[in-house]
């Protein structure tokens, strides 16, 4: 009787042990059902939920609703929303139509427009296409133009190509252009193509450099093949160094061999060291400096 009574004490003391996990696994599927329900999944099931609940899942499938009709998605159902949220809705999708018309976007429905929106409209339209024949886009219509509007684009127009002339870059007609344009637009190219030589950009014209200009275009571009060679480059043109530059070179490559050799670090070329490098570096003591 007493290994009985015994036992199911060890029986209570194990199910009051176990209790809490699952009190703990109950709660992690009740979440998860709920969390189901407010998204509106499959798995959802309705009879699991409290009172509580249920008003959190309804008002959680009201709110996606909402969003749905907000956005017209096919989801949406208009009967569910409120009259307040119905007026609003109407007001966005309205305001949202003005919008698209103004700007020239889709969907854009003028039926929906009031007589004054819809003058908005074709006064934005006209600034539109306006705007679109001084930049010169092919959308552009200039017979809807007034003749002082169409004036204009022919300034923005003339100004435009001076500037594409002057920069090298787009559609440029020199034959518009008057003298002192031209002046203009020969100082900038002029201009443009000295600094181009100057740093070994292409294109460069080196014949239509003064004396001088070329002098400094030739010392630019030493002292760049006198640094890639220093540096080690590939760009490196050895037969464009003097004698004193050829040595140094020379020199400096035999001190970075010799180092490379002796500290195991670079490039070696074993070879190309003096006896007495060879020998320090085998003795792993550095000549003295």
């Amino acid at each position: 009787m007493r290994r009985i009574v015994s036992t199911y004490g060890w029986v209570q003391i194990a199910f009051l042990s176990l209790y809490p996990v699952l009190l703990c696994g109950q709660a992690s599927d009740s979440a998860q059902n709920l969390a189901a329900c407010k998204d509106g999944s499959a798995t959802c099931d309705r009879s699991k939920l409290s009172e509580v609940e249920l008003n959190t899942v309804a008002l959680a499938a009201h709110t996606r609703n909402l969003s749905d009709c907000r956005y017209h998605f096919q989801a949406c159902d208009l009967s569910q929303l409120t009259q307040a949220e119905t007026i609003t809705l109407a007001i966005v999708d309205h305001q949202h139509n003005i919008d698209n018309c103004i700007d020239g976007m889709t969907p854009c429905d003028q039926s929906k427009l009031t007589p004054f929106e819809a003058r908005a409209v074709t006064v934005a339209k006209h600034k539109r296409n306006f705007d679109d024949c001084k930049t010169a886009i092919e959308a552009c219509d200039h017979s809807v133009l007034t003749p002082e509007e169409n004036s204009e684009v022919d300034q923005a127009m003339r100004a435009q190509n001076v500037e594409n002339c002057k920069d090298g870059v787009g559609a440029c007609n020199h034959t518009t252009l008057s003298p002192s344009e031209s002046k203009t637009v020969e100082t900038a190219r002029h201009e443009r193509n000295v600094e181009y030589c100057t740093n070994g950009w292409d294109p460069c014209d080196i014949a239509g450099l003064t004396p001088a200009e070329r002098n400094q275009a030739v010392t630019a571009d030493h002292q760049r093949n006198l640094a890639s060679c220093r540096e080690g480059r590939d760009s490196c043109d050895y037969a464009k160094l003097d004698a004193m530059e050829t040595k140094s070179m020379s020199d400096a490559e035999r001190k970075r061999n010799y180092a490379a050799c002796l500290t195991g670090a670079g490039y070696c070329d074993a070879s190309r060291l003096t006896p007495t490098e060879a020998k320090a570096v085998a003795s792993g003591h550095p000549l003295p400096r």
